[in-house]
């Protein structure tokens, strides 16, 4: 299954979403990330609908950037496939590429390897920064050729 994902709202014009290239992204970062065969639920959101559950679940007002719920506290990836699921706000998403200067595609890699860590267990720290960048300079240039059209 890899990735099971869903839009549940509308396009930012400074990030125009487009599926196939976020399950060609969301499938390259499992495989550079070794974790190749495992299985996780994306959801792209507007900031309405995270700071819903960035409240809900975590007890913070407000929107932010992305969520990821593992599906176990201590995950025993040898045993289930299924990581957990992210969430994350296409519109906090357009304001950060904007306000740190990145392309669209870069920063959504950033995101969702970040993400993808913490379901496979890792905290933050130098490895998970570590592992998080080396995703990005992996996966961001092949992203970009794909996604040329993205400004």
């Amino acid at each position: 299954m890899g990735v099971n994902l869903s839009i549940e709202c509308s396009s930012d014009a400074n990030f125009p979403l487009a599926k196939r290239e976020l399950l060609h992204m969301a499938d390259m970062l499992l495989e550079v990330l070794g974790l190749e065969g495992f299985d996780f639920d994306l959801k792209i959101v507007n900031d309405a609908a995270i700071a819903e559950v960035n409240e809900e679940f975590l007890g913070c007002v407000g929107p932010t950037n992305v969520l990821s719920f593992p599906f176990s506290e201590t995950p025993d990836l040898e045993k289930n496939s299924f990581l957990g699921e992210i969430v994350l706000s296409v519109d906090t998403l357009a304001r950060e590429t904007r306000l740190y200067g990145q392309q669209p595609e870069e920063h959504t890699v950033r995101l969702l390897a970040h993400a993808l860590l913490h379901l496979a267990g890792y905290d933050h720290g130098p490895e998970m920064y570590s592992l998080t960048d080396s995703a990005v300079e992996s996966v961001s240039p092949e992203v970009r050729q794909r996604t040329s059209g993205w400004q």
